[in-house]
C-alpha cells in the first residue's frame, strides 16, 4: 500500500515537473516570438520621414558705401525673388532602442531630432551698382543668410514642424500599439508610455 502511494506521489511530482517544464518552455518561446516581432516592427519604422513645404519671398537688398569723407556715396541694390523648398526630416534609422525580454520592456533610448533643410532658388532683378561699390560675392552671401533668416521665420509661423512631428508620432505609435497588445511596456526618458496621448506630448531630448 505504501509503495502504491509512493508511486502515485512520484508520478504526480514527475507530471507536475513535466507540465512546469513545458509551460516554462512555451512562455520562453512566446517571449522570443514577441521580441522578434517587436524588433522587426522597430526595424520597419527605421526610415526617413520627410515633410516638404514651399515658400516665396521678394527681398530688396541695398547697400551704401561712403567715399571721400562721405561726400560721394556709392550705392548698390538688387531685387531678389526667392522660391524655396523646405524639408523637415526625422531619420528614424538613428532610433536607439533596447529590448528587455525578461521584464518585457522596450526602451526608447534616443529619438533623433528634426533636421531642417532649406533649398532656395534665387533670381536677381534690377541690379544697380556704382563703380566704387560693386556687387561682390560677400553681398551674395549676405543675401543668402538673410534669405535663410526670413524662411526660418516663415517655417516657425507655419505648421510644417507640427506636421513632421505628427508623422514621427504616427511611426512611434506602431511600436506602442504592438508592445501594448503583447502586454509589454514601452519606456521613454525613464517614463512608461501608458497611452497614445503621452506619445503625442513626447519631448525629444
Amino acid at each position: 500500500m505504501i509503495r502504491f502511494l509512493l508511486g502515485i506521489v512520484v508520478t504526480l511530482i514527475i507530471g507536475f515537473g513535466v507540465l512546469f517544464f513545458i509551460n516554462k518552455n512555451e512562455k520562453q518561446e512566446q517571449t522570443e516570438i514577441n521580441s522578434s516581432m517587436i524588433q522587426e516592427q522597430i526595424k520597419n519604422v527605421g526610415k526617413l520621414i520627410v515633410v516638404e513645404g514651399h515658400y516665396s519671398q521678394v527681398m530688396d537688398y541695398k547697400n551704401t558705401r561712403q567715399n571721400f569723407f562721405r561726400i560721394f556715396p556709392a550705392n548698390k541694390k538688387v531685387l531678389v525673388v526667392v522660391n524655396a523648398k523646405v524639408t523637415v526630416e526625422y531619420d528614424l534609422s538613428k532610433l536607439q532602442t533596447q529590448v528587455d525580454e525578461e521584464n518585457r520592456i522596450v526602451y526608447l533610448d534616443y529619438i533623433p531630432e528634426a533636421n531642417i533643410h532649406i533649398y532656395p532658388d534665387l533670381e536677381y532683378y534690377d541690379v544697380t551698382q556704382d563703380y566704387w561699390n560693386p556687387l561682390k560675392a560677400d553681398d551674395l552671401n549676405k543675401i543668402r543668410r538673410a534669405v535663410d533668416d526670413v524662411i526660418n521665420e516663415k517655417i516657425d509661423k507655419s505648421d510644417l514642424k507640427k506636421r513632421a512631428h505628427q508623422n514621427l508620432i504616427s511611426e512611434l505609435q506602431k511600436i506602442y500599439i504592438l508592445t501594448n497588445s503583447m502586454g509589454w511596456t514601452l519606456v521613454y526618458d525613464q517614463q512608461p508610455v501608458e497611452s497614445e496621448d503621452m506619445l503625442m506630448n513626447i519631448r525629444l531630448r
